[in-house]
């Protein structure tokens, strides 16, 4: 299982060299792939997940602006439940590959609303899945990237830029703490003493089916 060795490691890795350094909000290049390799589908979902949250942290960062119109600021929170919902399938995706690739789901149903767990003798239930580990270490990434910017400013003094090394300095303490919790997970399910699931979100406010709001327009607009 080489994909899955010193994983933590490689996720920051990939973090940190797609975000594109050219000025303005940071965005991650989305990892692009056409294989149906296990790996290669891993690292694609990794990267997806990456690019999602870079542009949702891009537009949350537009939607404080105070001297825009409200329809500007409407559409960076449309942009924002978009990218939300993308960010989250991504997720799962990961989930779903690893766990196939631990054999701790059956394959089959891996990507039903349904899937069925291979859950070994005695092994404990963890309650985050190894996809929201790596998501949180995405947006750390992206922490640590704005955070780093503010220590090289010229435009303030040298108490802003100390302080802001300091929380530097904390987050990326916090992003080894998650990439180590990270592999120690994966060691434990490889081990037979921990297992986790694919859990699905189920955002009924972006489903016309289910958002009471969404349905009480439809029903509106049929008269």
């Amino acid at each position: 299982m080489s994909m899955l060795s010193n994983l933590g490691e490689q996720v920051s890795r990939l973090h940190d060299t797609t975000l594109n350094e050219a000025g303005g909000p940071p965005v991650a290049t989305p990892v692009a792939t056409t294989s149906s390799d296990r790996s290669s589908l891993l690292w694609h979902w990794i990267g997806t997940n990456h690019f999602f949250n870079s542009s949702l942290w891009a537009e949350e960062d537009l939607a404080r602006r105070t001297t825009v119109s409200d329809s500007e600021i409407a559409l960076n929170k449309r942009a924002i439940d978009k990218y939300n919902q993308a960010r989250n399938d991504a997720t799962e995706r990961v989930d779903e590959i690893l766990l196939t690739e631990l054999g701790l789901v059956d394959a089959a149903s891996a990507q039903t609303d349904a899937p069925v767990s291979k859950v070994p003798a005695n092994a404990q239930l963890n309650s985050e899945t190894a996809g929201s580990i790596i998501d949180r270490m995405s947006i750390m990434a992206l922490k640590i990237h704005a955070m780093r910017a503010q220590t090289t400013r010229t435009d303030v003094d040298d108490a802003h830029r100390s302080s802001s090394q300091v929380k530097l300095d904390k987050l990326l303490q916090q992003r080894q703490d998650l990439a180590s919790c990270l592999d120690a997970l994966i060691t434990d399910t490889q081990a037979g003493r921990a297992y986790f699931k694919v859990y699905r979100q189920f955002k009924m406010y972006n489903d016309p089916r289910f958002n009471p709001a969404l349905v009480a327009e439809q029903a509106k607009a049929k008269g």
